[in-house]
């Protein structure tokens, strides 16, 4: 049924919306995070020690591994202080994905100070779709690497950059969409005249993103169509519908996800085009696993 109710904000042509996008701040490269660190933890001798070093010179890094470590290791009779100690309990994977995630949310942030909205929720949405889409590709034999978690963790670079360009048009979007009766998307191309998928491709093409974000951030919703990376976008699919099953954090998608529509959506035929039940049903399961370890890391992180 469609919204008789007048709206507040006035439907913008491509053009118009081109025009502003031409205006937002670009993201920040990620080959600027830390090469120092990539490069440390990528060799075959992982000092700890030196680890630490690195890290502390990033307060702000050093504050999110500290309150990761305490969240996740909940159980420990003394808190952790130590960022070597830190360093030993969470892996050399962990170390790396906060590296990566901690300029990209802090410089997003900047973008966002205009909106009310629940970001933080939102970060913790994004942090654990970048998590689980790692998952999915090691379950679904894809050869796993930093770039499927950096994709999960901007797929929705959209949301942001209309909340930026478009203020008026983000709120009057989130307070339809909070009611929880209608598809995010079909709001946003009702009020913006464009959804954030298709807005967070154009940002990302625009600042000379790689293909695979483009094509995440344009595709996520609908992983069949994406003409490269297809088993990438379609895990950022079940990772983002996953996420929103399990309410982890706000995507500001309100409508409700069911386990079934999650494991019934497209990018499982993309991932698993002949596989046998039982194969699938290995992948559903260290997923579950995944998912009750998640909310105490989100806490940590975010």
């Amino acid at each position: 049924m469609q919204n008789l109710t007048p709206h507040k904000t006035k439907q913008l042509s491509l053009k118009e919306i081109q025009s502003k996008l031409s205006t937002c701040p670009a993201l920040p490269s990620l080959s600027s995070i830390n090469k120092t660190m990539l490069g440390l933890v990528l060799t075959e001798q992982r000092y700890t020690a030196q680890i630490g070093e690195i890290i502390r010179r990033d307060p702000s890094l050093t504050a999110r591994l500290l309150r990761l470590v305490n969240s996740v290791y909940y159980g420990l009779s003394t808190p952790v202080t130590s960022i070597e100690e830190a360093v030993f309990y969470l892996g050399i994977r962990q170390i790396r994905q906060l590296t990566l995630v901690t300029p990209v949310i802090e410089d997003f942030q900047k973008l966002t100070l205009q909106c009310a909205f629940p970001w933080r929720e939102f970060w913790q949405h994004c942090i654990g779709t970048g998590i689980l889409t790692h998952e999915i590709t090691s379950a679904a034999q894809t050869a796993p690497e930093d770039s499927d978690y950096i994709a999960g963790l901007v797929h929705d670079v959209g949301k942001i950059v209309m909340a930026w360009g478009f203020p008026d048009h983000f709120s009057e979007i989130h307070h339809l969409a909070i009611q929880g009766a209608r598809d995010l998307l079909e709001i946003e191309n009702e009020i913006l005249g464009m959804d954030h998928a298709e807005l967070g491709a154009l940002y990302l093409e625009r600042h000379r993103l790689s293909e695979l974000l483009v094509q995440t951030a344009r595709f996520h919703h609908c992983p069949e169509k994406a003409r490269s990376h297809g088993n990438i976008v379609a895990s950022v699919q079940i990772a983002d519908l996953l996420v929103r099953s399990e309410k982890m954090g706000c995507s500001g998608n309100y409508l409700e996800v069911t386990s079934e529509q999650c494991f019934a959506a497209s990018g499982w035929k993309v991932l698993f085009p002949d596989a046998h039940e039982t194969e699938q049903a290995i992948a559903r399961a260290s997923l579950s696993r995944t998912l009750e370890r998640m909310p105490q890391m989100l806490e940590g992180l975010v």
